[in-house]
């Protein structure tokens, strides 16, 4: 059985960030990164809507996607001249009715504290900047001047895993079925092919499946796969300055190339634990809420045609869906990082330093992530963040 220093369950942007910054901060030892499907088709990162904001009610969050952010912005100093992710920055618009003003307007507080370049305007002045824009029932929206877009998911990840190609990683494809425990530690794996591998320290960057590998080593993680589906919709009626829309009603709408791309998440008494071959997307949202949504809001809309739509899985952390990020407090070879919620494709790099930080200096050095920590899932003390789409 082989041994490695660090073995990483799961090998999409999270894992493979987590492996990358090992090695930016001079980890010496052994590295597996473990994916049972490496060509990603079922992926949370490579099926998600592949966007970053700082449009976020938590500090904490902002300040990780800002890392993101300065990632993307020096992509070719860090991986490249031949690296692009075909960054568009064309912003998140995030649209209030009354009811929602002050939380939009404190959460506007808190990421202009952050430096984010975030303008708070009211529905006149929205129109004034978006003429295609119906403001009825609205009554502020929050732009993101810069700093926010989109991107291409699968361009990122495969930066990320060609660049450790070169930096002696072993990746390693199976399914892990099992964790051998002894002692109080994670000492290593069992795949599903029979074979395994014994480590000194364990990561679960396992996604939607998170909660499933914590499980494995009798650890509680209320992390679970829920769905979420994309559609893709034509309309005669080109908008070229439509930023990443969000409704009040949660609908959102964004282009992609020569298309549209759109989705909500599902009413909460339909919105449950997805099954772990469940990617039919849910045509009924469509129609139902997503349609009449996207009509009344953007008239120009109201002739669109559906051209299809995929689905894919959040890592949903149950407890308040945000990130858990760091090391078991006594399980201590043991770290999580999981539950992103649907932002974990742009903080992926941020909690990937993180770890590699408490890896290798014992302590964060970038970000501080100990609002993220394990001890809350413990202590049931939920560290929320109103800004989930």
């Amino acid at each position: 059985m082989k041994h490695y220093d660090v073995a990483i369950v799961g090998g999409a942007i999270v894992g493979a960030s987590v492996a990358w910054f090992l090695r930016e901060e001079g980890f010496q030892g052994s590295v597996a990164l473990i994916e049972r499907d490496p060509t990603f088709a079922r992926a949370s990162t490579t099926l998600s809507a592949a966007s970053i904001r700082q449009q976020f009610s938590e500090s904490a969050n902002i300040a990780l996607s800002q890392f993101t952010l300065s990632l993307i912005r020096d992509l070719k100093g860090v991986f490249g001249a031949d690296a692009d992710i075909g960054f568009r920055e064309n912003g998140y618009l995030i649209l209030a009715g009354p009811e929602g003003t002050g939380i939009l307007e404190r959460n506007h507080d808190v990421q202009c504290a952050m430096g984010a370049d975030i303008v708070l305007e009211g529905p006149e002045a929205l129109v004034r900047r978006f003429p295609w824009l119906n403001a009825e029932g609205l009554s502020a929206g929050a732009f993101g001047r810069s700093g926010e877009g989109w991107f291409d998911a699968h361009a990122l990840l495969a930066l990320f895993r060609r660049g450790l190609k070169g930096r002696n990683v072993d990746f390693i494809t199976g399914e892990v079925m099992g964790i051998d425990m002894a002692g109080g530690t994670a000492n290593g794996v069992v795949l599903a092919r029979g074979t395994g591998l014994s480590c000194g320290m364990l990561v679960n960057a396992g996604g939607p499946s998170a909660g499933d590998v914590a499980a494995l080593a009798g650890i509680h993680l209320p992390v679970e796969p829920r769905k979420r589906t994309v559609f893709v919709f034509r309309s005669p009626t080109e908008i070229v300055d439509l930023p990443l829309l969000v409704d009040p009603s949660g609908v959102y709408v964004r282009p992609e190339g020569a298309t549209y791309i759109c989705g909500v998440s599902p009413p909460e008494a339909e919105d449950g634990r997805a099954t772990a071959e469940d990617f039919e997307p849910d045509w009924e949202l469509f129609e139902e809420h997503i349609w009449p949504v996207l009509a009344h809001r953007i008239p120009a809309f109201e002739t669109l045609k559906l051209d299809r739509a995929w689905a894919g899985h959040y890592d949903y952390n149950l407890l308040d869906q945000n990130a858990v990020i760091g090391r078991h407090p006594t399980v201590s070879n043991f770290f999580f990082c999981n539950g992103f919620s649907g932002h974990g494709l742009q903080q992926a790099p941020a909690a990937g330093r993180a770890i590699a930080e408490l890896i290798v200096h014992g302590a964060y050095r970038t970000i501080d992530c100990s609002v993220f920590g394990y001890e809350r899932i413990i202590g049931n003390r939920p560290f929320r963040e109103l800004n989930v789409i």
